[in-house]
């Protein structure tokens, strides 16, 4: 069994299971061997929302899928056109079915910071948070790590935000960026100052507890 050393991207790795593949309910097609998430992003919540029974049906359903390691991108996103109630709604309901699931939940997130503290404060969730693409300061790395959130880092981001990263909260992902994620793990290596394959092995290790253990 091949461990992914990308958490989030939008694009299929050339080698399958190298990578979890971010995928919208109506578009999951899995190659063998490959690995993905499945979630509702708040760009796209509006078409959810208009066919809702037979969209939370076909949802629920993939989430049994041995291949689906986690649920989202599920988000709240203040520039998304979606009105945040809309949001916060379809949010909760991914969130649930996570912990139904079993499963991790990976979570995209724009100005949202409060309501987002809130709703986990609210749901409790069991299976870890994922704050994917995280680009913010240090001193809200720290914040999120006192609310036992995970994070994980792409293309662009704080570079002291990465250095201060808990190893055991860390991950790394190629999201939409066109870097590869070696040329990530090779500058994140540089910048913690660990050698490249301790990182390699701890991030492994991370993504095996995170979103293998059953």
């Amino acid at each position: 069994m091949i461990i992914p050393v990308d958490i989030h991207t939008h694009r299929r790795p050339q080698v399958p299971g190298t990578a979890i593949v971010n995928c919208f309910p109506e578009s999951f097609v899995p190659q063998t061997e490959g690995w993905y998430s499945v979630g509702i992003h708040p760009w796209y919540i509006a078409s959810f929302a208009a066919s809702l029974n037979d969209s939370k049906a076909r949802f629920e359903e993939l989430l049994d899928h041995p291949q689906v390691l986690a649920v989202g991108e599920a988000g709240l996103d203040k520039l998304a056109e979606a009105p945040l109630t809309l949001q916060i709604e379809v949010f909760e309901y991914q969130a649930r079915l996570a912990e139904e699931a079993d499963k991790p939940l990976i979570i995209h997130l724009v100005k949202a910071v409060d309501e987002l503290l809130k709703l986990k404060q609210k749901i409790r969730p069991v299976k870890p948070w994922i704050i994917h693409g995280f680009r913010g300061k240090a001193a809200l790395a720290e914040e999120y790590l006192r609310h036992g959130f995970y994070l994980s880092f792409g293309e662009k981001y704080q570079e002291e935000a990465l250095r201060i990263m808990p190893s055991e909260r860390l991950f790394i992902e190629t999201d939409e960026s066109t870097a590869s994620v070696d040329t990530l793990y090779e500058r994140a290596a540089i910048l913690r100052k660990t050698p490249l394959e301790e990182l390699r092995r701890t991030i492994s290790k991370n993504v095996s507890e995170i979103f293998f253990r059953q």
